[in-house]
């Protein structure tokens, strides 16, 4: 475990709280909440429990408690009066800190038990919705901002997989009851970013449909084979990183040309289709901006 990053910038803190540096500065001078170590050349360092303190201090500021009262309290009673707040309000903010502290310290158990906590409370969606989403928007600008690590990342991407896996497994044995279209999902060559696609996968599913799950990188020539076997699909293409924002208009060219037949379309979903021009677009050609307007549409 000598790779778990255990020492902190005041970056660190402002892009893992969401409190600026220059307020963190005010609180700790002022009220002394934290307690930094310091460089030889006076530079402000933080432990984990200093980043505990500061989101469990956050959780308490967002629910109205003012800055000045908590310093007072000691360093028992503020994770107690977060316990109550969970227990009262099932704060989905303090989830994803939870989370942030068990993907910084890889603790695998920490992110079981705050996932089932949220489970007893809401549905699987619910938590996609509300939390994991959120959470995977604050990771990229975290790896953006060098915050964490590509390990850091996969670790906490991998854990999200396996619930969105395990649920899916549940409806898996049911057969499909709408019949009227089948679902092939897939990433475009050189995308492997699927946790979005496995959860489309999860909702396909759910809603009585078949669902072919091709995965990672899929090459356009391999899209065909699947048309030989059934009538009226719909593919759906997730695409993070590719193709390119200069490149994705000629892949919607190409699978209209060389895989879409008179029954078949396809649905785009990804933070590149933004870049897909509109005259691109058609009946057997669609976009989605969010993962809940695809669904919507099941």
């Amino acid at each position: 475990m000598n790779n778990i990053k255990s020492v902190f910038s005041i970056k660190d803190l402002e892009n893992l709280s969401g409190i600026k540096a220059h307020t963190i500065r005010i609180w700790e001078k002022r009220y002394d909440v934290l307690k930094p170590m310091r460089t030889d050349t006076n530079i402000r360092l933080y432990d984990t429990d200093n980043l505990q303190k500061l989101l469990n201090i956050t959780l308490l500021h967002n629910y109205g408690y003012k800055i000045s009262t908590i310093s007072k309290y000691s360093d028992e009673k503020i994770p107690e009066l977060v316990r109550e707040i969970i227990n009262k309000k099932s704060a989905k903010h303090h989830a994803i800190s939870e989370f942030k502290m068990a993907m910084m310290n890889f603790d695998q158990v920490q992110f079981t038990l705050t996932y089932d906590k949220l489970l007893s409370e809401k549905s699987f969606a619910d938590v996609f919705y509300e939390v994991f989403i959120p959470l995977m928007t604050e990771l990229g600008l975290l790896w953006q901002s060098n915050t964490i690590s590509p390990a850091h990342e996969h670790f906490i991407t991998y854990l999200i997989k396996q619930k969105i896996i395990a649920n899916t497994e549940k409806n898996q044995y049911l057969e499909p009851t709408k019949t009227n279209r089948v679902f092939v999902l897939y990433l475009p060559d050189n995308e492997i970013h699927e946790l979005g696609l496995l959860y489309l996968n999860y909702e396909i599913i759910s809603n009585g449909y078949k669902s072919i799950y091709l995965g990672e990188s899929v090459p356009v020539g391999s899209l065909k084979d699947v048309c030989k076997n059934f009538d009226n699909i719909t593919f759906i293409a997730y695409t993070t990183v590719k193709p390119e924002a200069e490149e994705i208009d000629e892949y919607v060219t190409q699978m209209e040309n060389e895989v879409l037949n008179e029954n078949a379309e396809v649905w785009f979903i990804g933070r590149m289709v933004e870049n897909i021009s509109e005259n691109k677009l058609s009946n057997r050609i669609r976009k989605f901006e969010t993962i809940s307007s695809l669904v919507n549409e099941l």
